[in-house]
Formats: C-alpha cells, sequence, structure tokens
C-alpha cells in the first residue's frame, strides 16, 4: 500500500514568518538543520532527544555545536532506558564532550530534555531504575534530574519518586499511579514520564518578588502521564508551584466549547502536556509558561477528553493560572481535530511574537502568527520504521509500536537564530 503525505515545505509568507534556521532530529535518526526554504544546511549523523544547536554564549563563543545522543544502551527495555550516552558535537560532527558510562548503572539513561547551564554544567533529565515505596516493592523507572560538571561530576540531583505526595494526587489517584506501578513495573516509558524540564532563568516574577517561587534557579518540569507541570525549587529540592493534576470542573475537561476562544480564562484541563517553560526574558509574553496541551490520554485517574478533540498551545499566566494566548486549529479556521498529536511535540515563542509548533506526532513543523495565521509549514520527509522492543529499530530513536510502520514523527523541533552557526546567513529574498 502507498504512503502517500505532504512533504517539505507548503506555506511559506516570506513576509510575515519570522526568519530563523530550524534544527530537528528525523524518525530515520538523523539531526538537520534546515532553512525555511526545507533545504538542509546542515545534518548529524546522531539522533538527539531533543537535539538543541547551543546558544553560543553558553558556549565559549563556539558557533554550530549540537547536544545529541551518542550512543546506546544496549538495554532491552528500549525507551527511556535505551540512551548509553550524550554528549555535544561540532560544527563538523566530531563529539566535543561525552557523558554517560561514569554514570549510575554505567549509561546516561538521558531521555527527553537536557540544557546546557550558565555556570557550563548540564542539567539532564534522566531514568532511575529503583523501588519507590510508595509505589510498592517492585523496581519501576523512576525519573529525575541530574546536573552533571564538565568533569562528569553529579553534582545535584532530584528523582521524582521522592516527590510523589508533593503532586497533588487524590486517593483514587494514587490508587490508579499503584495499579499502573504494579501491573507495568518494566514500563519503557516510565510510571510518571517526565518529559521537559527547564530552569526559569531571570524573569519578571523574581525581579518583582525576589524572595518568591519564581527564583531563576528553579527548575520547570511536565509529567505526561499525571497532568502535571510542577517547579521545583534547585535548594529545598520541593514542589513550590504546580498547575494540575485535577482542575475545576466548571471549567471543564472538552475545550472545544462556547466561548472558550475568549482569553484570559481560567485554565481547564491539561492533558499529555509536553514541554512547559518560561518564555524568556527578551521575547513576546516574557514570563509566562508556554506548553503544547496534547490533550492525548493521561492522568490518575485518566482525565476526561472532548469528543471532538484536538491538541492546542497554551501560554499561560503563572501568576493568575489563566490562559493568556492560545493556539488551535479553529484559530486557522479548521475544525480542531486537524491539528492533534496525542504525544511527543512542542512550541517555542520566536522574536516577532510568532509560535514555531512541532505538531510531532504528524511530522509537521509550522509558524504561526499571534492571530493563528500559518506563515510557514514544513512536513519532514524523512521516515523511519518502529517496532516495540527491537534494538535495531530503537536506534532510530522512533517509538515503539505494535507492528512494523512508517513514520515521520519528530519529537521537538528548535528555532536557531542565523548567527549561532558559522555559515553565511541566507538572503531575506531567498537567495543564499
Amino acid at each position: 500500500m502507498a504512503f502517500v503525505r505532504h512533504s517539505g515545505v507548503t506555506v511559506l509568507d516570506r513576509e510575515t514568518a519570522y526568519p530563523s534556521y530550524i534544527l530537528f532530529t528525523g524518525a530515520d535518526g538523523i539531526t538537520r538543520l534546515i532553512d525555511l526554504d526545507g533545504d538542509v544546511v546542515r545534518q548529524w549523523e546522531y539522533a538527539g532527544v531533543p537535539p538543541r544547536l547551543i546558544d553560543p554564549a553558553l558556549n565559549g563563543g563556539r558557533l554550530g555545536d549540537v547536544g545529541v545522543q551518542l550512543s546506546d544502551s544496549g538495554d532491552p527495555r528500549g525507551g527511556i532506558y535505551a540512551n548509553g550516552t550524550v554528549g555535544q558535537v561540532d560544527w563538523a560532527g566530531e563529539p566535543v564532550w561525552e557523558w554517560g558510562r561514569e554514570a549510575p548503572g554505567g549509561a546516561a539513561r538521558q531521555n527527553h530534555d537536557w540544557e546546557l547551564l550558565p555556570n557550563g554544567n548540564r542539567l539532564l533529565l534522566v531514568t532511575v531504575p529503583r523501588v519507590v515505596a510508595d509505589l510498592g516493592d517492585a523496581t519501576v523507572g523512576d525519573q529525575g534530574l541530574y546536573e552533571v560538571a564538565p568533569d562528569g561530576r553529579i553534582v545535584w540531583q532530584w528523582l521524582a519518586g521522592d516527590h510523589l505526595d508533593e503532586l497533588g494526587f487524590s486517593e483514587e489517584g494514587w490508587r490508579a499511579l499503584r495499579r499502573t506501578a504494579e501491573r507495568d513495573p518494566g514500563d519503557p516509558w516510565g510510571y510518571l514520564e517526565m518529559n521537559s524540564a527547564k530552569s526559569l532563568g531571570p524573569n519578571r516574577w523574581h525581579d518583582h518578588e525576589p524572595d518568591g517561587v519564581f527564583h531563576p534557579d528553579n527548575i520547570l518540569v511536565g509529567f505526561r502521564k499525571a497532568n502535571i507541570v510542577a517547579l521545583i525549587d534547585k535548594r529545598s529540592g520541593g514542589v513550590v508551584w504546580r498547575l494540575g493534576p485535577y482542575f475545576d470542573e466548571d471549567d471543564g475537561a472538552q475545550h472545544q466549547r462556547i466561548n472558550v476562544h475568549k482569553v484570559p480564562r481560567p485554565l481547564d484541563q491539561i492533558s499529555g502536556q509536553h514541554n512547559p517553560h518560561m518564555i524568556p526574558v527578551g521575547l513576546p509574553g516574557a514570563g509566562d509558561i508556554l506548553l503544547f496541551d496534547n490533550q492525548g490520554g493521561a492522568g490518575y485517574p485518566p482525565a476526561a477528553l472532548g469528543i471532538y478533540a484536538g491538541s492546542r498551545v497554551l501560554e499561560i499566566d503563572p501568576s493568575s493560572r489563566e490562559i493568556v494566548w492560545q493556539y488551535t486549529a479553529e484559530d486557522s479556521g479548521l475544525p480542531p481535530w486537524t491539528f492533534f498529536s496525542s504525544f511527543v511535540s512542542n512550541a517555542q515563542r520566536l522574536p516577532n511574537g510568532n509560535t514555531l509548533i512541532t505538531e510531532g506526532m504528524q511530522g509537521r513543523l509550522f509558524q504561526v502568527t499571534p492571530d493563528g495565521d500559518v506563515v510557514w509549514e514544513y512536513h519532514s520527509p524523512y521516515l523511519g520504521y518502529g517496532v516495540a522492543g527491537e534494538p535495531e529499530v530503537r536506534e532510530t530513536r522512533v517509538p515503539g509500536v505494535d507492528r512494523l510502520t512508517r513514520t515521520a514523527l519528530v519529537y521537538r523541533a528548535q528555532a536557531v537564530p542565523f548567527e549561532w552557526v558559522p555559515v553565511e546567513a541566507p538572503d531575506p529574498q531567498g537567495e543564499l
């Protein structure tokens, strides 16, 4: 049976789209940097979860270095256990830093997120197989954070299983959580599936209240399976601010309702969300939290979802906990279900107020204006295969499914400023 789909750039409004390069790992396991015409500027024979081109200001002025995964752990469980070593490669693809063999258990087990910190250390989201007393006697894939110094030392760590009582689960939620851990302790994606970790950085909330919870060093994390966004106090390790897992029933779980396009309004049920992060200083919306709300099945107990559900991108004021901007397919004049990714995906605010969105399940990357107009759209042509638990397929970093399938999946894309790489920027009219 033929596999027919859009491929490459399908929309480009040069006057309105924000000009940048775009970095992503294709389903074929190769990381590519493309321009807005879809032309490949550079590629690296490594996958990243996510790949990230590093800000030269944090990297000694070096241009074109990329953070990726460098080797497989060989763990037959795959998923969050699969990564052996992570590192940084230069523009030519030569490793300049690698870590993992010295990690507990002999593998980094980094997954879902990482960050190069201003102090030169790296914040890594990792998996730690261990017994979590609150969940029973079985060894589960607990997820947490390591801060790793350039010499490989772990200088700070945080484990989710030590803080479950701070996440707001109801009695029914605790029962559902424990059933999940007991039923499948070897779940290759973890009982919480922590899928993001980002330090806040300088922000207006801390400027106005230096002793408040929004200290620049504090870390915002997301738990996909629990419908929780949580802020970790870097000093104490405690959860000091949280969205979810439950929301006022009056706000409803089905976000396709009359007048839900109106903002600001109270945040309603998020479900399976990805990459909550605080919009950095200097960008429109700075200090608000931007996230991709997948509206995929998740929650302890599971959240009710809309019959006509689609995904949405939300910008949330962390003080009022209100939605102050959103994007759904309806903002582009389309039915809500035409924009949907039940897992993976991302959103990134751009300097001109546009937002780069990764509709990951579809391999679709696109840029929207604040009013929802699609001004750039790209469908990844790079396909890969996935079979659950097969090591030779895990190397492509494609999530497993029950049968051999072909996918264009993209986990997370990054808009990259031209000045971060050692090549001449493209001409704004499209000529290099």
